[in-house]
C-alpha cells in the first residue's frame, strides 16, 4: 500500500499532528523534503512531503506560498514547532484547507530525518512488493504458457492480475482469446492501431490513452513478421511493474505462436503444390490434398486475384484471406507462386467483395485480379491477375482488374521511362532538323499520322498547301529511315509522339 500522510499520522512515534480538516490525507507521498526557501516551487516535482521550521514563511505571504505548494503537487506540508514558530499559524491552516493541502505539525523532539527514513523504508518495502508481486506473476504466465490450453490461460491471469482485460489478435487483427469474453468486442476499435503498428518491426508497442482508461498494445513476432497483436486495458495508467508483467506475458505469447512456424511453413509448401496441381489441371488429384488439409476448393468459376510484396506482407495476406474465409464460410486457396500470392476463391458470394480491403490491411501489397474462369482455364486466371498486379505496382496503385486495363490504352501498359527514352531516340533526328530549321517536321507528321495519312485534312489542320506537307513528310521519311506506308512504321511512330514526354 502506497504511503501517505495518514499513514505517517498513524505512525505514533513521530507525534504529528494534523491540523487542517478539509485537505486530503490519502494521497501518495513520493519523498520528503526540506526547504527553508521563501518558494521552493521550482525544485520540487510534485507528490512531496515538505517540511520547514518556518523561518522564511513571511505573514503577508501566507496564502501565496500555500497556492504555489499546491500548484507545484506537493501533497503535505510539515511545520516543525518549538523554534521560530511556537504553533501553527492559523492563516496558515485556513489557505492549506482551501487549497487542499494538508498541514502537519511535527513536534520539536522530532528531528525531519526520522520521516524523511519513515518514508524511505515504506517506499523501499512498496517498491520491494511490487517486484515481488511481479515476479510471482511471471512465474504463473511462465507456467501457463507451458501448460495444456494456453495462450487462452496467459491472456485470462494477465487480465485478473491487472484488473482489467486482454485480448490477444492473430496477425490479421482477429481475436483469437479474450479475458472476460466481452474483450472480443473491443477488436473493431483497435483495427486502425493495429494496422499502424504492422507496418513496423516486431516487436513494437503504442499505448492508447483514453478516458479512465490506458489500453497497451504490443505486436507478437521476431525477425520482420508480425504474428499476431497483444492489447490490455485497465483503468488509470500502468505502473512500473504491470507494464513488466505485460511484457513478460508478450514474449511468451510471441514464443507459443512462434512454435508454430514450422508448420506454417509446411502448410505453405502444401498449398502451392496444390497450386500446381490446378495449374496442371489435377483436380481431381488437388481434391483429396485440400480435404486433407480440413478445407475445400472454391466451386467454379473462380475468381484469381494475385498479391504482390514481401514475404512478410504475402504471409499477412495469407492470414487476412484466411479470417474473411471463415468469417463468411466460403473457401478460399491461397498459395505462392513465383514471389506472388496467388488466391482463389468462389466468383460468386461475398467473399471476393470482402477482399477489396487487402490493401487496407496489408499496406504496401498490391492486388490484380482476373475476370472469374472454369477450373480448365486457370492458368488463363493466374496468368492475367499477375499482369494486372504488375501493372498495380508500375502505376503506384494498390489494386487493378484485368478487364480495366484494355480502357486504359496500350500507353498504360508500357513502362513509362522505356516509353520515353524510345521517343526520345525515334524522334531524335526530326527534332534535330526543326532546332536547325523552321521544318515543324514533328508537328507534321503528329497531324498526318492522326489524318490517317490523309493529305487534304493534315494539310488544312496544319494550314499548309498539301503540297508543302508532301515535302515534310518525304524529309521526315529520309530523316528517319523509314517507310512511312508501312502500318508498323506508323504505329511505333505514333507511339513516339503520344508518349508521356512526346
Amino acid at each position: 500500500m502506497p504511503v501517505s500522510v495518514a499513514t505517517l499520522l498513524d505512525t505514533t512515534s513521530l507525534g504529528l499532528v494534523l491540523h487542517t480538516r478539509r485537505a486530503p490525507v490519502d494521497r501518495p507521498v513520493s519523498w520528503v523534503h526540506v526547504s527553508e526557501l521563501p518558494d521552493p516551487a521550482p525544485f520540487l516535482e510534485g507528490g512531496e512531503l515538505l517540511l520547514t521550521t518556518g523561518l522564511a514563511l513571511a505573514p503577508e505571504d501566507t496564502a501565496g506560498y500555500v497556492r504555489r505548494l499546491a500548484a507545484a503537487g506537493v501533497v503535505g506540508l510539515g511545520l516543525g514547532t518549538g523554534l521560530s514558530h511556537a504553533e501553527v499559524p492559523a492563516d496558515l491552516v485556513a489557505a492549506a484547507d482551501e487549497h487542499g493541502l494538508a498541514v502537519l505539525e511535527v513536534p520539536r523532539q522530532t528531528p525531519f530525518i526520522a520521516l524523511t527514513r519513515t518514508v524511505s523504508s515504506a517506499l523501499a518495502a512498496e517498491e520491494y512488493a511490487a517486484v515481488s508481486r511481479t515476479s510471482t506473476v511471471q512465474r504463473e504466465l511462465t507456467r501457463a504458457a507451458v501448460a495444456p490450453g494456453a495462450p487462452g490461460t496467459v491472456v485470462d491471469r494477465l487480465a485478473r492480475h491487472l484488473g482489467g482485460w486482454a485480448l490477444l489478435l492473430d496477425a490479421a487483427g482477429t481475436p483469437l482469446e479474450s479475458a472476460p469474453a466481452s474483450a472480443r468486442g473491443r477488436a473493431g476499435a483497435l483495427t486502425a492501431a493495429v494496422d499502424r503498428l504492422r507496418t513496423a518491426r516486431p516487436p513494437a508497442g503504442a499505448a492508447l490513452t483514453q478516458p479512465g482508461e490506458t489500453v497497451l498494445l504490443q505486436s507478437l513476432g521476431t525477425g520482420s513478421r508480425v504474428r499476431g497483436f497483444l492489447a490490455v486495458g485497465r483503468p488509470g495508467p500502468f505502473p512500473a511493474g504491470d507494464r513488466h508483467v505485460v511484457n513478460a506475458a508478450a514474449l511468451l505469447l510471441t514464443l507459443r505462436l512462434e512454435q508454430s512456424r514450422a508448420l506454417d511453413n509446411g502448410t505453405a509448401a502444401l498449398r502451392a503444390a496444390i497450386l500446381q496441381l490446378l495449374l496442371a489441371g489435377q483436380i481431381g488429384a488437388a481434391a483429396p490434398v485440400v480435404a486433407a488439409l480440413g478445407e475445400e476448393l472454391p466451386d467454379e468459376p473462380v475468381l484469381t486475384l494475385t498479391v504482390l510484396g514481401s514475404p512478410e506482407q504475402r504471409a499477412t495476406a495469407v492470414d487476412v484471406v484466411s479470417d474473411a474465409a471463415a468469417d463468411v464460410r466460403r473457401p478460399a486457396l491461397a498459395a505462392e507462386l513465383d514471389d506472388a500470392l496467388v488466391v482463389l476463391v468462389p466468383a460468386d458470394g461475398p467473399l471476393a467483395a470482402r477482399l477489396t480491403v487487402l490493401p487496407d490491411r496489408v499496406p504496401g501489397v498490391v492486388v490484380g485480379s482476373a475476370p472469374p474462369v472454369p477450373w480448365a482455364r486457370l492458368r488463363d486466371g493466374v496468368r492475367q491477375a499477375r499482369q494486372a498486379a504488375e501493372h498495380a505496382r508500375a502505376a503506384g496503385r494498390p489494386a487493378t482488374a484485368f478487364t480495366d486495363l484494355a480502357g486504359q490504352g496500350l500507353s498504360a501498359l508500357l513502362d513509362p521511362q522505356a516509353t520515353a527514352a524510345f521517343a526520345e531516340a525515334a524522334l531524335a533526328p526530326l527534332v534535330a532538323a526543326d532546332r536547325a530549321g523552321p521544318g515543324d517536321l514533328v508537328e507534321s507528321l503528329r497531324i498526318w499520322l492522326a489524318a490517317h495519312g490523309q493529305w487534304e485534312p493534315a494539310a488544312a489542320r496544319l494550314g499548309v498547301h498539301r503540297h508543302t506537307l508532301r515535302k515534310r513528310i518525304r524529309r521526315a521519311e529520309e530523316l528517319l529511315g523509314r517507310d512511312l506506308d508501312s502500318p508498323g512504321a506508323r504505329a511505333e511512330l505514333w507511339l513516339a509522339l503520344h508518349s508521356p514526354t512526346g
